[in-house]
């Protein structure tokens, strides 16, 4: 989790250093969700198994999804990031940057079409208040939600075969389903990669310590 854990950290600096300029992205009203759910807290990140496969599916972790030669840290390699200030300029457009470079993230074409198994949380796109048609399914808790969207190749767009129950929204689940890489814009995140979710279950493996 490699990866995760440079992101979750980055999040972390830049809404520290410039809360403010996350306005240009709007997160939709929706119903809200606690600030934990089962003990679940902000950054959260769920484990998998172990790499292998579950059934008919192949079990992926969220660092599979990123290209091992991407790096989107760098850019930030050159500012002082513990004397920028909420109004300093140079932080607003750290993170313009980082968000442009998050949303066009690379993805890892060799897992289009691939059946495979992965956990996240559910983050509702369309429901109708007691189902969910479609949703983002994020690597930690939170995402979307109460900070700013990961990278576009830490979004998975999820279309289940069957909508899913309203009670499952920030909840952790594990999704099974068809891989795609293609891409969605949307206000709570844009997603790199699209999954058909054949099954959808709850996830109930503990946290990794």
């Amino acid at each position: 989790m490699k990866h995760l854990k440079q992101f979750t950290a980055l999040l972390a600096v830049v809404v520290v250093v410039g809360v403010g300029g996350w306005s240009a992205q709007p997160v939709l009203a929706q119903k809200a969700a606690p600030a934990a759910a089962d003990g679940y807290q902000v950054g959260d990140r769920l484990a998998t198994k172990g790499k292998g496969s579950a059934g008919q599916f192949r079990e992926i972790s969220w660092d599979d999804l990123i290209p091992a030669d991407w790096h989107p840290e760098k850019f930030l390699a050159d500012l002082k990031l513990d004397e920028l200030q909420d109004s300093d300029p140079r932080a607003m457009e750290a993170m313009q940057k980082m968000r442009e470079e998050w949303d066009r993230a690379p993805l890892v074409q060799r897992f289009n079409g691939q059946r495979v198994r992965i956990p996240g949380f559910v983050v509702p796109l369309e429901t109708d208040g007691k189902t969910i048609r479609e949703f983002l399914l994020v690597p930690y808790f939170g995402a979307c939600v109460h900070v700013p969207p990961p990278p576009a190749n830490q979004l998975i767009h999820v279309i289940p075969d069957k909508p899913v129950a309203d009670g499952l929204n920030m909840m952790p689940v594990w999704v099974s389903g068809v891989l795609a890489v293609q891409r969605l814009e949307s206000d709570l995140g844009n997603a790199g990669y699209q999954l058909r979710g054949i099954k959808v279950e709850e996830y109930k493996e503990p946290l990794p310590k």
